[in-house]
């Protein structure tokens, strides 16, 4: 036998043995096959209900010739797909589930490596926080941006130029018939967001991460070298199981040093943030919010890409993708970080370069001198709150004004054009009951929508505050991930319309400016909030799930597990002693 995982169910010359084998060998694997390479198992989320993720099938094809090319045995199995635009109330409320179903294939199936191939926003998380749990050799494989729609000549990023015309529809300035034609128009194929969104920015980051080969995160979707990549991914995959190269190998601090870097001089969107820490807390990396702080103050941003700058994903790969930012970067990087080529980080950028400095800018000229997000504290956010800065509008990064509430986003929805709103431009719109318990699981609702009348006289950003997430393509002063959030009793919910909060985003403040007697007679007086589940899965989530500062991951789901299955476990085996 080889020492592989996958002889404790194949190599034995007993009962069990023989069942393993015979159950693969009905597949049409051979016996020679199966016990002379690696069994790599590659987890596709492929789904009719994800559009990002139509075209996986092909590139899991493509894996398995990469894996039988380099003399390994592939297996596909599925697991849970989760797409953002179909799944309500969200994706997100799905994602640690994901991760079980991710975990539990792996470490439960005779599995020597896996590649994990995902798309849409919360599927590539939930994959890696799910192997970096079971901790068998992996490998990530995105499926690529799509192609841009085009819109009376302007290309469209999927999600950024939408917000837009919604609100030049809702200002007059667009008909009925027009917005029609936007839809019509907007059919971009196959393959996820294609500006940095938050599927273009989780690809982005696993690469940095050192868990997907190098430049394959912004090859966009229908190119055939995204089908060449999948390929090589599936040799690379045969290589891992001969090595031995698990994820705790990889993702350590320096790893998600590299990974919080690359997230601000991309510009990328805030969910990366919960997602690094639920996928830090997988691999036992003491990850908190002020790291990203830290980072992101050194850290200049350099790409120029929807929505905090022009372009799309499809020209920062022309322009020499991630590796050439990583280049540009320069010390700011650990180099040193080992990645799944076997290699330290230093190696895959030592020949990278900018082809285009009007998509990724020089480190001397950044578009930016500090990176896209900040992390902001203070009596509204106790334990932290996020804004993307490189989204937001200069003017209103200092800000004061009065609090106008909404309890929920139906009350947004029945009152925000609403004319007898008392509402000004100075006033911040504040959102709770949208974090991980309240919403629940923590929805994209966090750009809350510009009144109507305001918009109709000009005004196209205000204050936003809410303990929700926003998509990565959406953009505004928009602060999110308010913790704790208002469910769990956080200050959140104590503020009143009225109430004048400010924000000082470079001196990191968010303030609920009443006195904290005051903020605390009204938490005792509201009393805790219902629970919005009381059964199955949501009922478990509602017990478990931590806050958005730690990654609204299961509490009883961070580090990896303790356990290594030596032989294949079930009652079988019992009753091969006794024949």
């Amino acid at each position: 036998m080889s020492g592989r995982r996958s002889d404790r169910w194949f190599g034995g010359q007993d009962l069990a043995g023989f069942i393993h084998r015979s159950s693969v060998r009905a597949e049409g694997v051979s016996r020679d096959s199966l016990l002379g390479g690696p069994v790599v198992g590659i987890c596709n989320s492929w789904s009719e209900l994800v559009h990002c993720n139509l075209h996986l099938r092909g590139l899991a094809a493509a894996v398995k010739r990469g894996v039988v090319g380099a003399g390994g045995v592939p297996l596909e199995f599925p697991t849970i797909s989760l797409g953002e635009n179909l799944m309500k109330p969200t994706a997100m409320l799905y994602r640690n589930l994901m991760s079980m179903d991710v975990e539990e294939s792996i470490r439960s199936y005779p599995l020597d490596a896996v590649v994990l191939i995902g798309g849409c926003d919360k599927t590539v998380p939930a994959q890696l926080m799910g192997a970096a749990s079971a901790n068998v050799p992996a490998i990530v494989l995105t499926g690529g941006p799509s192609r841009p729609a085009v819109f009376r000549g302007r290309e469209l990023g999927a999600g950024t130029d939408l917000w837009h015309y919604v609100d030049e529809l809702r200002a007059g300035r667009m008909t009925e018939a027009e917005f029609q034609e936007l839809e019509r128009a907007s059919s971009t194929g196959i393959g996820h967001c294609n500006e940095m969104g938050t599927a273009s920015t989780m690809a982005a980051v696993v690469e940095a991460l050192g868990m997907s080969l190098p430049g394959t995160a912004t090859i966009p979707a229908p190119d055939p070298a995204r089908v060449r990549a999948a390929e090589a991914t599936g040799v690379r995959a045969v290589a891992l199981a001969e090595e031995g190269l698990a994820p705790s190998r990889i993702l350590r601090p320096e790893a998600f040093d590299n990974a919080i870097t690359t997230l601000m001089a991309i510009g990328g969107g805030t969910n990366a943030v919960v997602h690094l820490l639920a996928i830090a807390g997988r691999a036992g990396v003491d990850l908190t919010l002020d790291r990203f702080h830290e980072i992101s103050r050194r850290t200049p941003m350099l790409a120029n890409v929807r929505p905090a700058g022009e372009h799309l994903v499809e020209q920062l790969h022309q322009a020499g993708g991630i590796p050439a930012v990583l280049h540009e970067l320069g010390d700011l990087v650990r180099g040193d970080a080992m990645t799944v080529t076997g290699r330290p980080l230093r190696e895959a950028l030592s020949s990278a370069r900018v082809h285009d400095r009007s998509v990724i800018a020089s480190r001397a000229a950044p578009l930016q001198q500090e990176g896209g997000i900040a992390v902001l504290r203070g009596s509204l956010a106790p334990d932290g709150a996020l804004i993307k800065r490189s989204a937001a509008s200069p003017e209103l990064l200092r800000h004061r004004g009065r609090a106008v509430v909404f309890e929920d986003v139906h009350e947004v929805a029945d009152r925000i054009d609403d004319p007898r709103l008392d509402i000004d431009r100075d006033s911040v719109l504040v959102l709770r009951n949208a974090g991980p318990r309240g919403g629940p699981g923590m929805p994209e609702w966090g750009q809350l929508p510009i009144p109507k009348r305001l918009l109709e006289r000009g005004v196209t950003d205000m204050v936003r505050v809410s303990d929700a997430r926003m998509s990565g393509t959406a953009f505004g002063t928009v602060v999110l991930h308010v913790a704790p959030e208002s469910a769990v009793g956080g200050p959140l919910r104590a503020v009143r319309t009225g109430d004048p909060i400010a924000l000082d985003v470079e001196e990191q403040r968010l303030d609920l400016d009443i006195p904290a007697a005051e903020i605390d007679r009204r938490l005792v007086e509201l009393g805790p909030a219902e629970p919005v589940f009381r059964r199955g899965y949501g009922a478990l989530y509602l017990e478990h799930v931590l806050q958005a500062n730690e990654g609204c991951d299961f509490d009883f789901l961070r580090g990896r597990s303790e356990e290594d299955a030596t032989e294949p476990l079930g009652l079988l085996s019992g009753w091969v002693g006794g024949w």
